[in-house]
């Protein structure tokens, strides 16, 4: 038995020799602080990234084959990213503007500094600003008010004024109304698209005392809906 175990263990051992080497650096394998501190002391070198060029040449070629159709068209070379220097124009403005207000297009001397108290201290004083004041008062006109505009003769009812002359509650009767109406109200109301036009149509045909269109079947002399509240509170 101890014969049988002695020769596995040989066996399992020259397996073992047979197998590759493993690497035992990098990461993964070796300490890992290790590892960090190497590559911050040899850090690898930064790709160098193509200089900003643009030829007239370039383009006045490509724009000629492009017209001729025997170019494949012009590529703008790359742009460096990190090319944001002070000397960098800016669009199409001169080298070296300043940043100013005149640069967006104002004139300075056009922008208002009534909001700076520093300035218009060393211009105004309490006596300029009082003969200005009195300088905009003699400018006013005072327009008094006139007559109102007279209301022609032949418009119709007037539903304020009905509105205001009446007292009885909404859906109160006052007036005597046939118990059968040979038209149907919804239909005779719904020809109207508002219930003010179907009221000055009831007082035009001789309500509220007689309802010739069927307009008012209840007798309280407001016709399909018309509320005369809102005229009674604006009276108020």
């Amino acid at each position: 038995m101890m014969k049988r175990v002695v020769l596995g263990v040989a066996v399992l051992c020259g397996v073992a020799a047979c197998q590759p080497r493993v690497p035992d650096s990098g990461p993964g394998f070796s300490d890992y602080n290790s590892y960090l501190r190497e590559r911050e002391a040899n850090p690898a070198p930064a790709a160098a990234l193509p200089p900003v060029a643009f030829s007239t040449d370039i383009a006045a070629s490509a724009i000629a084959e492009a017209e001729a159709g025997t170019g494949t068209g012009f590529t703008a070379p790359p742009l460096d990213p990190m090319d944001l220097g002070g000397d960098r124009e800016r669009g199409n403005a001169p080298a070296g503007i300043e940043e100013t207000t005149a640069e967006m297009g104002f004139v300075t001397a056009g922008v208002s500094d009534e909001q700076d108290f520093s300035a218009v201290s060393t211009r105004e004083t309490i006596a300029s600003d009082m003969a200005r004041i009195e300088a905009n008062r003699s400018q006013y006109v005072v327009i008094q008010p006139g007559a109102l505009p007279v209301r022609p003769g032949d418009v119709g009812p007037n539903l304020a004024e009905y509105a205001i002359a009446t007292n009885n509650p909404v859906g109160v009767p006052l007036y005597d109304r046939p118990r059968i109406y040979l038209v149907n109200v919804r239909v005779a109301c719904s020809k109207f698209t508002s219930p003010d036009l179907a009221q000055e149509a009831f007082l035009a045909g001789g309500g509220p005392q007689s309802d010739r269109k069927g307009l008012d079947p209840d007798g309280d002399g407001f016709a399909c809906d018309w509320d005369p509240r809102p005229f009674r509170a604006a009276l108020q």
